[in-house]
């Protein structure tokens, strides 16, 4: 298998954008809060978001570790993943940090605390997993493009 060399390998790592964007949301619910969204839902439903993202985040790395292939954005891809989690969704780890993000936005109680959340989705799918599908199919050609076909990016 040969390195795909057409696609732009992003400088900060998506943990990095999940950490901004979760500090953006403290901060946007602090400083501009504009108005307080769904007051009732800041205590124990919040962890119907955060709970499941966590989990989904930790549980398909975990896929990655055990088929011995690179979990970190554009390292060495020995090993197509497309059991488990990976048969409803492509990128079930960004899924993960997005419901952490939301669950964190919900807790937080404010519409400001939701801005940074489509940011988030949006520099991920064009700096990450555009990117990655670019690398992957370099890689693994017609079977990727089939994984395209029949698993959705996000959902």
């Amino acid at each position: 298998m040969t390195e795909p060399t057409d696609f732009k390998k992003p400088r900060i790592l998506p943990v990095a954008w999940l950490v901004i964007a979760a500090l953006a949301m403290v901060a946007l619910d602090k400083i501009l809060p504009l108005m307080e969204v769904l007051p009732q839902l800041k205590g124990m439903p919040t962890w119907l978001l955060l709970g499941p993202g966590s989990i989904l985040l930790l549980w398909s790395a975990l896929k990655f570790a055990s088929a011995k292939t690179g979990v970190m954005p554009f390292s060495e891809s020995t090993q197509l993943i497309t059991t488990g989690i990976y048969r409803f969704t492509r990128n079930p780890m960004y899924l993960g940090m997005s419901l952490f993000l939301a669950g964190g936005a919900l807790k937080l109680g404010s519409l400001g605390a939701w801005l940074p959340v489509p940011m988030f989705v949006w520099i991920i799918q064009r700096n990450f997993i555009i990117q990655e599908e670019i690398f992957l199919t370099g890689i693994y050609g017609d079977e990727y493009r089939e994984y395209m076909r029949k698993v959705r990016r996000w959902l």
